[in-house]
């Protein structure tokens, strides 16, 4: 447990693997699963802006086309969300290199106006909330070809679309490094995800509650137009208001976390040393540049499907990402636990046998549960696999630093 807690401290996921495995491959892999992850989870946060900001906007959602080629038709909504989404993007990216300081004072307001949306939202809702909206918990669903979809089956449709509402959690560990005080790390970690987990479920409990089914399932922004049907559009706009606030802080929170993650790399010998590359303001303007640049591929997505979909789309390639360096974690902390390795009391060493278990099989589940849409999950495992490409340059790289401190030594 000692160990484990010490690791965190260290970019966590890269480390991990390195103890568990001896060598450096699978921690090369754990943290280009992260950064892949982080970079396409960026688009995610991206297009759910652009939907909020299609409450003041209307037209972001217009299905007039604009142009023809052949079978493809670009609708005016599209062109406009794929022109928003590239400027939110690079506008981000202009600030973060003024500054991580400055970044995260904005990050800080944006936290705030989250925090007061959700609590608003809350408040309203439970005074419209009625049970005979949400109707039965295990009514059935049908696929494209009418077949019911089971309880479980439904379950395992939605695996990856809730694991990515609680990724980033352990994101705080990432930039330790940068903190006054590493204590504090783990306390805001703890703190935010019990946090959150109070807000989602209200939230999530709330909706179902004001919304009917139908409604909700074609609902971009199920927050607004819930209030919407309760209140009326002032109060649609004050609550979008609010989450485009915060989603501007989340936009940057994630632009940052993708350039940190390489770099802290980087530092490992894990990645290419140019990602080590800084400005003046000692932001590594390098691996930030590299991962927006990847990100805004992902932001074509935007011109052939809805927001809605495009989310969707994303966010199953992101948590795909995340899942590998997540079960690694998982392993290695199941690892120690069965060695003993750091632990002198059996009941803590229980403890986190039992946990170390249950996540690694959940780890394994939802990585099943992925394949539902083979052409999605095959595309998150062409964008891991690509990283084998780079692999052999960062060994030898890693090599010739070795080489250079035992010349220098």
């Amino acid at each position: 447990m000692l160990e484990a807690v010490k690791l965190l401290w260290k970019p966590p996921l890269q480390i991990f693997a390195r103890k568990l495995s001896g060598g450096s491959s699978p921690g090369f892999m754990s943290s280009w699963g992260y950064w892949v992850g982080n970079f396409a989870g960026n688009v995610a946060i991206i297009t759910t802006f652009t939907s909020y900001l299609s409450t003041f906007f209307p037209v972001l959602t217009s299905s007039k086309t604009v142009l023809e080629i052949g079978s493809f038709a670009l609708k005016l909504g599209n062109l406009l969300t794929f022109l928003v989404c590239t400027a939110l993007l690079w506008g981000m990216h202009i600030i973060i290199l003024r500054g991580v300081e400055d970044a995260g004072k904005l990050n800080f307001v944006a936290t705030a106006a989250k925090v007061l949306g959700f609590f608003l939202f809350i408040v309203i809702a439970l005074f419209a909330f009625d049970k005979a909206v949400i109707g039965p918990l295990d009514a059935p669903r049908y696929d494209g070809n009418g077949q019911a979809i089971g309880l479980l089956g439904q379950i395992n449709n939605a695996a990856l679309s809730t694991l990515w509402a609680f990724v980033g959690v352990e994101s705080a560990m990432v930039f330790a490094s940068r903190a006054r005080k590493q204590a504090d790390v783990k306390r805001a970690t703890i703190a935010g995800l019990l946090i959150a987990l109070a807000i989602y479920i209200g939230i999530s409990f709330l909706v179902m509650g004001v919304l009917p089914q139908r409604e909700l399932i074609q609902s971009e922004k199920p927050l607004v137009d819930a209030i919407i049907a309760i209140v009326g559009p002032a109060g649609g706009y004050v609550l979008a208001g609010l989450g485009l606030i915060s989603l501007l802080g989340s936009t940057l929170g994630w632009i940052l976390l993708s350039a940190e993650v390489p770099y802290q790399a980087a530092k490992q010998g894990l990645f290419l040393p140019m990602f080590l590359k800084e400005n003046k303001k000692n932001v590594p303007s390098f691996s930030l540049t590299l991962s927006n640049a990847l990100a805004q591929l992902f932001i074509f997505s935007t011109i052939s499907h809805s927001m809605a979909a495009a989310f969707d789309f994303v966010i199953y390639i992101a948590t795909l990402a995340y899942l590998i360096p997540y079960l690694i974690a998982s392993v290695f902390q199941l690892k120690l636990t069965l060695t003993g390795e750091t632990y002198m009391e059996a009941r803590e060493r229980m403890v986190d046998g039992i946990i170390a278990a249950l996540a690694t099989v959940y780890s394994i589940w939802v990585v099943i549960a992925g394949t539902a849409d083979i052409k999605t999950f095959l595309l998150g495992v062409v964008l891991l696999a690509s990283g084998l490409i780079f692999y052999p340059q960062v060994k030898k790289a890693a090599q010739q630093a070795k080489e250079k401190q035992k010349l220098s030594a």
